[in-house]
Parts: structure tokens; sequence; C-alpha cells
């Protein structure tokens, strides 16, 4: 969805013109409150295209609020105001593209910035999953401070490893950029890149993912992290919440290649669900203002 935001009415229907003869699914806005209605009831934000001068705030004040829900969003300020007239220092590191809409020609250049914006924006190193907005909105839910969990994860991931007699285990959330872990037994993951991560292909599956040589795999052969760690043996459970969001994994890791049986995954799924409705009584807990850690 590409969000169109202009408070006069002409250049708003000429550029939101514009961009739907392309092909976009475009929607409008006059100000910032007509903007963050829409971005909270409308389909996910793919592109923001904004007038600088708003009736009740700044075009760039609306591209970082829209940035806390669609962090990957392309944004364009499309505005008459010179460059040197928007405070661009006073937002830090907010990031986005400028094009005066005065040119004879502006319209279509603003057509061509968002195709090549949004072709940049879709080639990420790494697949994301058709619900990932909602995926992301779930993991926030569920674990909104990881820090403070508690150590019954680091005691689950010890089992697993006891389990099913393997160098290492892991609980991981997979949020929108990274890879970050719960608990760790047999090995030390600091927060991973999405795309250096195997679980990111893991959530993908709604079943466990194995791969008995992550060196037999393309994708993975040149992938250090995985080298240094000494791993060759991988299979995961998804962290699956109740909406059907898969939100993390349960991985179980070894530095050589092995088989992993059906009772292997079926205890595998068995520990991925204790460890979501660890998740789940957290997430109770906070919403009642208790306490989630234990």
């Amino acid at each position: 969805m590409i969000l169109c935001v202009d408070p006069d009415d002409r250049e708003r229907e000429r550029t939101a013109e514009a961009l739907a003869a392309a092909g976009f699914d475009t929607r409008t806005a006059g100000s910032v409150a007509e903007a963050r209605e829409v971005l909270a009831d409308g389909p996910a934000l793919d592109c923001l295209v904004v007038e600088h001068a708003l009736p009740d705030g700044t075009g760039l004040e609306l591209v970082r609020a829209a940035r806390e829900t669609a962090p990957d969003a392309a944004c364009i300020v499309f505005t008459d105001r010179g460059i040197e007239e928007i405070d661009t220092a006073a937002f830090g590191d907010v990031v986005a593209e400028y094009l005066p809409k005065d040119g004879p020609d502006a319209r279509d250049e603003l057509v061509a910035l968002v195709e090549g914006s949004l072709a940049f924006h879709s080639q990420t190193a790494y697949p994301v999953p058709e619900n990932e907005d909602a995926r992301v909105a779930a993991l926030e839910r569920y674990a909104s401070d990881p820090d403070a969990l508690g150590a019954s994860f680091d005691r689950l991931a010890e089992l697993a490893t006891a389990l099913f007699d393997l160098d290492a285990a892991a609980v991981g959330l997979v949020d929108a950029h990274e890879q970050r872990f719960l608990a760790c037994h047999g090995v030390s993951f600091d927060p991973i890149p999405r795309e250096e991560t195997v679980c990111t292909y893991a959530i993908l599956d709604g079943d466990v993912t194995v791969f008995e040589d992550v060196r037999d795999d393309p994708r993975f052969e040149d992938n250090e992290g995985l080298a240094a760690a000494s791993i060759r043996f991988y299979a995961s459970a998804p962290l699956v919440t109740p909406d059907g969001e898969a939100i993390g994994t349960f991985c179980v890791y070894d530095d050589a290649p092995r088989e992993f049986s059906d009772r292997d995954r079926e205890l595998l799924t068995m520990l991925a669900d204790e460890a979501l409705d660890q998740l789940e009584l957290r997430r109770r807990l906070r919403e009642r203002g208790g306490e989630g850690d234990a």
C-alpha cells in the first residue's frame, strides 16, 4: 500500500492518480492524524509519499511515526519546500528520499522513485513470511522485554541437549531484522542478523525443520557464524502463538552430521510448546499488571 499525504486536495489527488495509474494500491490523507488512522486500519505500508508542511505536523514527523510500525517502508518527502527549508538535523536518524514537486515531470519522477525504492526494499537477502507484519506484532506482545524472561528457558535448553545427546540448544526469537536468544546451552550467541541465521528459514515452515548437515545446503555454505560455532547438524521447532504466528524457534545443534527420528521431532515440538507456554504465561501476567519473571 502506498500512502499519499498532502494537505492540498488538488495536489494530493494528482499524486494519487499518478501512482494509481502505475498500478499501485494507493490511499490518501490530508494530515498527520488522518495518515495515522490509515496506518492503523489499512493494509501494510510499503511506501509513504508525504508533503513536508502538514496542518498538524511535518512530513518527517510522519516518517518517524510510520517507521515505528513499518520499519522497512520506503519514505519519500514530495514537497514544494526547498531542502534548505527543512530542518533535517532535528530528526536525527530519520532517513527519507527528497523529491521537489514543482518540476514539469515531478510525478513521473515520483513514480520512478517509488518503483525503484520498492524494488530495492524487496531484494532482501532472506525470505520473509507472507504474514510478516502480523508475526512481528505478535512477537512484541509476547517478548517486550526478553532479558526479563527468567531462567526457565535455560533449563529447557539444557534438558534438550541431554535428551537428544547433542552439543547445544537454544531458544530464540526472530524479530524484523535479527534473531535474539532467550537461552543458550552449550553455545553462546549474540543477536544474529536475520540473513545469517538458519531460523529465518525455519519459521517459514509450521513443522520441525532439520538439516542433517548444513554444509550440504548452498544457502549456508558460506555462513561464517555456523562455521565459527562448529554447527553441522541443525534442527528446530517453531514457537507458534495460539493465533498461528511463528515468533521464534527451539533449536538443537551438533558439530557432526546426524539423523533426527520422527520421535525426536515430536519431543522437540513438545519442548517448543513448553517454551511458548512460558511466554504465554508471562504475557498474561504483564497484561494483568503482575511480574513476568520466573
